[in-house]
């Protein structure tokens, strides 16, 4: 029960925050990408659960990258194919897979996951009393 509030937490955290995001950059949002957003910050803050801390800064971004696009593919499938939401379409970017991801995002995505590759880690540091982070670039 505490790992579900605590992943709750990370999750309102980093939705709110990709909401945000996608707002100053974008000029608009949908609710269903602040929930997608929780689910990657999550799923990319686990890295940490599932790999030693002495894996490389750069190739944690490289997982984070591949599960955020994956978490991308899945979600675009279901509210921009199956429900017609047309949330987004990358349909016109070169080597897109149904319209729903493409090469350009994913390397987006990299940095990205940086940034919530850090900011997880410290959030568990500072608000649940986990290992401090530390790291190794290459």
């Amino acid at each position: 029960m505490a790992k579900m509030k605590k992943w709750g937490i990370l999750a309102l955290i980093g939705g709110v925050i990709y909401g945000a995001l996608e707002l100053a950059f974008r000029g608009y949002t949908h609710w269903s990408m602040v929930i997608l957003g929780g689910i990657c910050f999550v799923a990319v803050g686990m890295l940490n659960e599932v790999i030693p801390w002495e894996m490389p800064l750069v190739v944690q971004m490289l997982c984070g990258s591949l599960i955020i696009t994956a978490l991308e593919l899945v979600c675009g499938c279901i509210v921009n194919i199956w429900l017609g939401w047309q949330v987004w379409d990358y349909s016109n970017q070169w080597g897109n897979l149904l319209g729903q991801i493409c090469p350009k995002f994913s390397v987006l995505w990299y940095f990205v996951s940086l940034i919530a590759i850090l900011l997880d880690d410290w959030l568990r540091y500072w608000l649940f009393l986990e290992d401090r982070p530390h790291y190794r670039l290459f």
